[in-house]
């Protein structure tokens, strides 16, 4: 009997390229973190906002070289959590739930708890994605994605923190904000994915206009320009659903009176 060659067994190894942007994301939110902890609170916000960038790239770095596997979606989702869960909830509460405590110890806690609240709906938003992506409507993210979460709070701190209001002052703000945004992770609201077409669209000239304006806005003043962007694009889930809603009753009503 001939001699076969022996196949050596695939290594185990990982694929380096994406996991280096994952591996960027997780530090630009470990990096947010220390920032707020030492008051550098534009510094932390800008921090969050390239862990989103970051973020955004490591998946289509792996799609485009072929190289997603298992390993990187589990550590993409651990490097989400600090980048989106644990550093966005800490930027808020350094800079402003914090100061809950000046309307005495009850406020205080309730000041770190809804910083909890942040973080916990951002595991659980990670977990039930991880658990649902290959179920769902690509097209669809359920729940408001805990980046565009992540980038309402940084964006809130960055914009009133540059117009010099202080922690103190928008703390009752901060809370709203934060205890929302948190809400609207676990929500089963529809938000737009701006993914999961079946290839290149075209777009009316209008939407390059608007593209264009966006871009001189973000050079011109970014965290106004981020925090108009977040408000609106979290506003869009409960707008979406109330038109799904009146169209159903308004389908409801024509049917009967027919």
């Amino acid at each position: 009997m001939d001699d076969q060659p022996l196949q050596r067994p695939r290594g185990r190894g990982i694929y380096l390229l994406p996991n280096l942007f994952t591996t960027g994301g997780l530090f630009a939110g470990f990096f947010a973190i220390i920032a707020a902890s030492q008051g550098r609170f534009e510094a932390a916000c800008v921090a969050i906002f390239i862990a989103s960038i970051l973020d955004g790239l490591d998946g289509r770095v792996a799609r485009m070289t072929n190289t997603q596997t298992e390993f990187g979606v589990q550590y993409d989702s651990l490097a989400d959590l600090v980048s989106f869960g644990m550093a966005p909830a800490l930027v808020m509460y350094h800079w402003a739930l914090v100061s809950l405590k000046l309307d005495g110890s009850t406020l205080g806690k309730v000041g770190w708890l809804a910083a909890f609240l942040y973080a916990a709906c951002a595991a659980l938003r990670l977990a039930r994605f991880n658990s649902q992506v290959a179920k769902v409507d690509k097209r669809w993210f359920i729940g408001l994605a805990s980046p565009a979460a992540a980038g309402l709070m940084a964006s809130f701190v960055w914009t009133f923190h540059d117009l010099d209001w202080s922690g103190d002052e928008m703390r009752y703000g901060a809370l709203a904000v934060t205890v929302l945004s948190g809400l609207l992770m676990v929500s089963g609201l529809r938000y737009n994915s701006f993914k999961g077409g079946r290839g290149p669209e075209k777009v009316p000239f209008f939407a390059l206009l608007i593209a264009v304006a966006v871009i001189i806005a973000l050079v011109i003043d970014p965290p106004k320009t981020l925090l108009a962007a977040g408000v609106l694009y979290a506003l869009s889930g409960p707008v979406m659903w109330f038109r799904r809603r009146g169209n159903a009753v308004g389908g409801d009503a024509g049917g009967a009176a027919s």
